[in-house]
C-alpha cells in the first residue's frame, strides 16, 4: 500500500427501516483538518484521472454506482514513490480511501449505472490559485492499464 493512504471500512447498521453508517468522525484522525465536503456524479464508462494536489489531502467515498480508483505516488521522498494502487469502491466494498498530498489519483466508472463520489479535503477550493495539477488519464510514467480484463 502506498505510504500514508487509510482505508477504512465502513459499517453498516440495518434495520427493517433502511441503514445508518458513520463515514468520518472528529475522533479518528483520519483527516488532519477539515477544508471543505464536495459531492460530484459521473455517468458509466467515465475515466476522471489524474490529479494530485501539493496543499490537501482528500477523503473519498462511492455512495452509490462502483468505481475502480486508482492513486499513484509521485513523491519524491516517499519509501512508496513510483508504486500504484487499485481499489474497487462504491456500492459493492463500502470504504473510505484517504489519499495524501502528492499522490496522484483518479477513477474509472464500472458497470452500467452512474457513480456518485463525496469527498471531503483538508484545504477549501481556492478558485484563483487552485491546488490541483493535472496529469492525462493515460500518462506513461504512470502507465495504467484501465480496460477491464476478461478472467
Amino acid at each position: 500500500m502506498i505510504d500514508g493512504v487509510i482505508v477504512k471500512k465502513i459499517v453498516k447498521y440495518s434495520d427493517d427501516r433502511g441503514f445508518f453508517a458513520e463515514l468520518v468522525r472528529d475522533d479518528e484522525q483520519i483527516l488532519d483538518r477539515f477544508g471543505q465536503a464536495s459531492w460530484s456524479m459521473s455517468y458509466p464508462g467515465v475515466i476522471k484521472a489524474f490529479h494530485y494536489h501539493e496543499k490537501q489531502d482528500d477523503l473519498w467515498f462511492f455512495p452509490s454506482g462502483n468505481a475502480q480508483v486508482v492513486l499513484h505516488d509521485l513523491r519524491p521522498d516517499s519509501a512508496t514513490k513510483g508504486e500504484t494502487n487499485t481499489f474497487y469502491m462504491g456500492v459493492e466494498n463500502p470504504i473510505l480511501v484517504l489519499i495524501p498530498k502528492g499522490v496522484a489519483h483518479g477513477y474509472r466508472v464500472l458497470g452500467n449505472e452512474p457513480a456518485t463520489i463525496i469527498y471531503f479535503t483538508t484545504e477549501s477550493y481556492n478558485r484563483e490559485n487552485p491546488d490541483e495539477h493535472r496529469i492525462p488519464w493515460d500518462d506513461p510514467k504512470i502507465s495504467y492499464d484501465w480496460e477491464t480484463k476478461n478472467r
